[in-house]
């Protein structure tokens, strides 16, 4: 599936077809370059998931989890920071990836031997007429 994002108004429309596609997947790693947008796309897809709290980049946290009005759990991790593996050892990892959770990871190629294989990759690219174009594949 492609998906283009026109601009910051289309987002929220893009989000909706995007999670609707998506179906029962939940788990996704996103792929793009330094300010493409890789934390605004997970921000609208919280919102449209339910989440009502502020959702900023886990940074330097490595993961944020917020929850939806309806209870349920979205885990929000950056493995900008990531140095070595031992790193996400520590953090559990395996408790949010195999989870049944929303799961989106910013920068997964920091770590992506430790991705589960069930991950969809999404890989967001800014078009030379500044468009987004969000490029993922359902099996």
């Amino acid at each position: 599936m492609i998906l283009d994002i026109e601009d910051l108004d289309s987002l929220p429309q893009t989000a909706t077809i995007f999670l609707k596609e998506a179906g029962m997947h939940k788990h996704f790693a996103i792929f793009g370059p330094m300010g493409v947008g890789k934390t605004t796309l997970i921000k609208e897809f919280c919102k449209q998931l339910g989440v009502n709290q502020v959702v900023t980049s886990p940074t330097f946290a490595l993961v944020n989890e917020y929850t939806t009005s309806a209870g349920a759990k979205v885990y929000h991790f950056d493995f900008y920071r990531i140095t070595k593996q031992e790193e996400l050892f520590d953090l559990g990892y395996e408790d949010y990836l195999f989870g049944d959770a929303y799961c989106f990871i910013e920068w997964p190629e920091k770590a992506e031997e430790l991705i589960p294989k069930h991950f969809r990759h999404i890989h967001l690219e800014e078009l030379s007429s500044g468009k987004r174009r969000l490029n993922v594949i359902f099996d």
